[in-house]
């Protein structure tokens, strides 16, 4: 079986109404990279949510998400957040220790890898994102894009098999972009990255879904939906200049 990750007719209703997901369904072969758009309010943040048991809260007793094959329930959700790593849009939501280095290895340890490892596995992941010797900095007076790439370290050192990025390049500089683009490539994990930056999308994932309000408007080869003027612009989106100049496969 190489189905990473199963999401069967997902719902979800916030509590003051909203539907935010209507029936959601899609899977994800073991190593592809996917990415997730829509416009502002489409539910792209909150489908994220659902993938590691973060929502909904408590977690039901019969899921519409399958990590691997195994629902996402009370009783499995340790093991989900192990297989599936999830970087906030916001890095400020997913820092609290005082140094750079703690917040990297609170992960592993947390999930009980042996001492010496955890300590490797932080500054590994580290150097990976290009912050050796950041290790007794605060993270809370570096800058964005440094916080962002703190976060990922820390996803990182978990080894999870499924990486999810929500907006991961929005607080990056060009360079800080470039060096993310060449490290997502390198890593051989399962990866879904929701992004509002096309050209990323584009460079990065070969398949795309187009979500917009709470449901699956589109799903295929990237560069043909995201080539398809009519189609982007009913669902509030712009056909990324990456392809202005391309004609679809």
């Amino acid at each position: 079986m190489n189905t990473a990750l199963e999401v069967k007719d997902l719902r979800y209703r916030y509590r003051e109404g909203k539907e935010a997901l209507q029936g959601v369904s899609f899977s994800v072969e073991k190593g592809e990279c996917v990415g997730l758009i829509g416009p502002n309010g489409a539910g792209k943040s909150t489908l994220l949510l659902h993938l590691n048991g973060i929502l909904p809260d408590p977690l039901p007793r019969e899921s519409s998400i399958f990590v691997n094959g195994v629902p996402v329930l009370p009783d499995s959700v340790h093991s989900v957040r192990r297989s599936v790593g999830l970087l906030f849009q916001n890095p400020d939501d997913q820092l609290f220790c005082p140094t750079v280095y703690e917040d990297v290895a609170f992960g592993p340890a947390q999930f009980r890898f042996p001492e010496e490892e955890v300590r490797s596995v932080a500054l590994t992941s580290l150097a990976t994102v290009g912050l050796e010797g950041f290790e007794d900095r605060s993270p809370h007076h570096l800058s964005r894009g440094e916080k962002q790439r703190v976060c990922l370290a820390g996803i990182l050192a978990c080894k999870p098999g499924i990486l999810v990025l929500d907006e991961p390049t929005s607080e990056l500089d060009p360079r800080g972009k470039r060096n993310l683009v060449t490290l997502l490539r390198t890593l051989p994990t399962t990866k879904i990255i929701a992004s509002h930056d096309l050209e990323l999308i584009v460079e990065l994932c070969p398949r795309v879904i187009v979500l917009d309000g709470g449901m699956i408007v589109a799903d295929g080869e990237t560069r043909a939906i995201l080539s398809d003027e009519a189609l982007m612009l009913e669902h509030g989106l712009e056909k990324p200049h990456i392809l202005r100049h391309l004609h679809p496969h």
